[in-house]
């Protein structure tokens, strides 16, 4: 884990064997847009990230890093 890894999107998704192109599709994203978010080029809004939890049926929570 580098600096700049924010979130665990990536992490979640293969304990769960979900591909990001899935993702993308119940998200209505394009698969460009959930790879930046699991390679940490770019982040999430909140309101996206809940509904990120949402759809992986996992507390919000788990799709970040902690800070300590």
């Amino acid at each position: 884990m580098t600096k700049n890894d924010i979130n665990r999107i990536r992490v979640v998704l293969a304990e769960k064997s979900i591909a990001n192109k899935s993702l993308a599709g119940k998200m209505k994203k394009s698969p460009t847009t959930i790879s930046r978010w699991c390679n940490n080029e770019m982040q999430p809004s909140l309101e996206t990230l809940v509904e990120i939890a949402n759809q992986l049926d996992v507390d919000v929570r788990e799709l970040l890093n902690p800070t300590k």
